[in-house]
């Protein structure tokens, strides 16, 4: 790879990436030619505009690092084996885009030997550009940012979502709501995850948590909570990646409330 360790002009290329799959994007939203499909089920919805967005960032990532390896939502692994792989969600919020709802985000991330070192969330309707890169700290359009310094459940508003298996089990974190709720100023669904992560990290959400997802939801957002000061940590080892993010002071508390084991029936 060229310029290895100048991480500056990495870190340049994937936010250019980011925005032209995010402008892209905005001429497809709220239009009547998404040719919205089914994956997993009902709930689970690829578009036109998340594939084209793919291609934009696979296109760039194979012209400037070509030896390097890749993970993406709708193409999977390119099967190079590499140190550095990149992991791309090209439109993290598909049923919101796919509603006219503008919570939807470009999300990039750099890996290397399976570490993020570098991520990249773009949220082109609100021109929200969330980045950061290991130990350089997290910014939100140019600006440094932090988690909030809320204390007590009882003052803060957490985020959370839903798994897209939610028609086939009752493991559908309907528990962990119940528990949740009653502790908590106010709870938000956004339905992406990594404009949630995000928003932990510059303090406009408190906490954040959420099942069943997948490296390429979490891995740029989550480096930019941790970069901002959040505390991040998996509470399930047996639904993909279920993954808890607060503000280290309310974390426990926070943490303390959600199941670890699967939910059974009554």
């Amino acid at each position: 790879m060229n310029n290895i360790h100048d991480t500056a002009t990495i870190l340049n290329n994937a936010i250019s990436w980011a925005r032209e799959a995010g402008h892209l994007q905005l001429e497809y939203f709220r239009g009547n030619n998404l040719n919205i499909e089914s994956k997993f089920n009902d709930s689970d919805i690829v578009t036109v505009a998340d594939k084209a967005s793919e291609q934009i960032i696979i296109n760039h990532i194979k012209n400037a690092y070509p030896a390097h390896a890749i993970l993406s939502e709708e193409m999977g692994d390119n099967a190079i084996t590499s140190d550095y792989r990149w992991i791309i969600d090209p439109l993290d919020g598909t049923t919101n885009f796919s509603n006219g709802l503008p919570l939807f985000s470009v999300s990039i991330a750099l890996e290397y030997c399976g570490k993020a070192i570098i991520g990249v969330v773009y949220a082109p309707y609100l021109n929200e550009l969330f980045y950061a890169t290991k130990g350089g700290g997290a910014w939100l359009n140019g600006n440094k940012i932090a988690t909030s310094r809320k204390n007590s459940l009882a003052h803060s508003v957490v985020a959370t979502g839903f798994p897209v298996d939610k028609d086939r089990t009752n493991d559908n974190n309907l528990d962990n709501v119940t528990r949740v709720l009653p502790h908590v100023r106010g709870m938000r669904r956004l339905g992406s995850a990594a404009i949630d992560l995000c928003y932990v990290a510059a303090g406009f959400l408190d906490g954040y948590w959420e099942m069943n997802l997948h490296t390429w939801d979490v891995s740029a957002g989550r480096l930019i909570a941790e970069e901002a000061g959040a505390k991040c940590s998996l509470f399930r080892n047996d639904r993909n990646i279920s993954i808890i993010a607060a503000t280290p002071l309310i974390f426990d508390s926070l943490s303390s409330l959600l199941s670890n084991q699967p939910h059974s029936p009554q």
